[in-house]
């Protein structure tokens, strides 16, 4: 499409306005391409290129409208804030979104929107714009679209047949804060979204191994009966794009720290009761910018405490996904907030020195991951190597272990790497000595930029 100066400044308009909207997530779907169709989805493979804030720039992330009918006091696009307003049509997103994916700008589309007229009206935009996409356009490649609380279930199901990733945004991280700052919404709202893509889910996989089944009894009795049997095939909307499959790369969410009091262990115990209660893939994080000036939010000026904030949550996050750590483990409520000092798990095991030193030749996967500067890989391949011969510190390193961190917890062979006692001080003041590799903003403020509509535009 030739894009004019109309859809130049709309672009402007509504690609700002998304980038509040976390996107930094590989797509989790993988998809060949096919036959008439553009495009595919690798599992991993969706987020190659970041913004100086840490946010994925090779989706198309952007906004159906800011437009919206709700005033909440946290957001740049509420109603009572003075703002340029613009809005794209579904054929408008659709085209710009194959042109640029013809270009290599993109490799996806992240389509959320502000709320014009009511929730209905607004999902029935969205669904329309990836349904052009994938039926007009032969679009294969990977969407992520927000779900609207307070949506028709059957808008929400339509579209979560043909999108690979659907998220409800929490918001904030309790009801008493979204009363306080965003009274139009409730968290009845949000989580109803969250649990129909949740059973969605569920059963589509039923479904697909029921499909499997089916395929396998009729391709062992056509074997044997040499007879040539129609192929099992669809044509309905479930059929149509995911192979049966209803948002397969899974949910997401996102929560606002920072702009109201919730502790650090109330935002740890929801992650964790998200995770185990409506299956989510993430929960992402984001440091509250005060957008409107709004005098009632606090002042975010210096951003690097609430940027330190959300990275102590996101590696707390990472412990409950990938280390079997639980949240009470993490964090109590003797002490709500993380130590912004040392990461959560090296925090952790200052305040367990009685389960080390570890013996790296003898301990189970799950301990391990205990051991702070030993991570998945590292401890699989530990296991794996010492299956075959024995171990030194020289093989830990080569593994990826890093031993600046884990040398105060392990035992190689019985031996420590340094003749250290276990003392929580001399730990403490020796991991502080270490440069933690912090966000980029945090470390030299104002020193990235994010890449902006004008280099991908230079030269259209």
């Amino acid at each position: 499409m030739a894009v004019t100066q109309e859809i130049f400044e709309k672009l402007e308009i509504l690609t700002d306005a998304a980038k509040y909207d976390v996107a930094c997530t590989s797509s989790g779907s993988s998809r060949k391409g096919r036959q008439g169709m553009m495009g595919n989805t690798v599992a991993g493979g969706i987020c190659h290129c970041f913004a100086a804030d840490g946010r994925c720039i090779s989706l198309l992330k952007i906004l159906q409208t800011n437009e919206c009918v709700y005033d909440c006091k946290y957001c740049q696009n509420r109603m009572s804030n003075d703002v340029k307003r613009a809005g794209f049509t579904p054929k408008e997103i659709a085209e710009l979104t194959i042109s640029f994916y013809r270009r290599n700008y993109i490799e996806g589309l992240f389509l959320s929107s502000g709320i014009q007229k009511n929730p209905d009206y607004t999902m029935e935009q969205m669904y329309q714009t990836i349904y052009l996409l994938r039926t007009k356009y032969k679009f294969n490649g990977y969407i992520h679209v927000k779900a609207i609380p307070g949506a028709d279930p059957l808008l929400i199901e339509k579209t979560g047949w043909l999108a690979d990733r659907m998220s409800a945004n929490m918001e904030l991280p309790t009801a008493k804060g979204l009363d306080l700052l965003a009274p139009q919404k409730s968290r009845k709202k949000i989580l109803t979204p969250m649990r129909q893509i949740q059973i969605g889910r569920s059963e589509s996989l039923l479904l697909q191994d029921a499909r499997i089944e089916k395929r396998r009894r009729l391709s062992l009795y056509q074997s044997e009966s040499q007879t040539v049997l129609p192929a099992v095939s669809g044509g309905t909307l479930q059929e149509f794009h995911q192979d049966g499959r209803f948002v397969p790369a899974g949910q997401s969410t996102q929560m606002i720290i920072g702009a109201t009091k919730e502790t650090d262990y109330e935002i740890v115990h929801m992650a964790q009761a998200l995770y185990q209660q409506f299956d989510l893939k993430r929960v992402f994080y984001s440091a509250f910018v005060n957008t409107t000036g709004d005098s009632r939010l606090p002042d975010t000026k210096e951003r690097g405490p609430e940027l330190l904030r959300e990275h102590r949550l996101y590696q707390a996050d990472f412990l409950m996904r990938f280390y079997q750590f639980r949240a009470d483990e993490i964090i109590t409520k003797e002490n709500p907030n993380l130590n912004v000092s040392v990461d959560p798990k090296c925090n952790w095991a200052l305040y367990h020195l009685d389960s080390f030193p570890v013996e790296v030749e003898k301990a189970d996967y799950h301990t391990l991951l205990r051991v702070p500067g030993i991570g998945v890989k590292s401890a699989r391949r530990i296991i794996m190597a010492r299956r075959r011969g024995t171990l030194d510190f020289n093989a830990l390193k080569k593994f990826g272990v890093v031993l600046k961190r884990a040398m105060y917890f392990i035992t190689c062979h019985g031996h420590m790497m340094i003749p250290i006692r276990l003392n929580r001080t001399f730990i403490l003041a020796n991991l502080l000595g270490l440069k933690e590799r912090l966000p980029k903003e945090i470390e030299a403020q104002g020193t990235g930029r994010q890449m902006m509509l004008e280099d991908v535009m230079q030269g259209w």
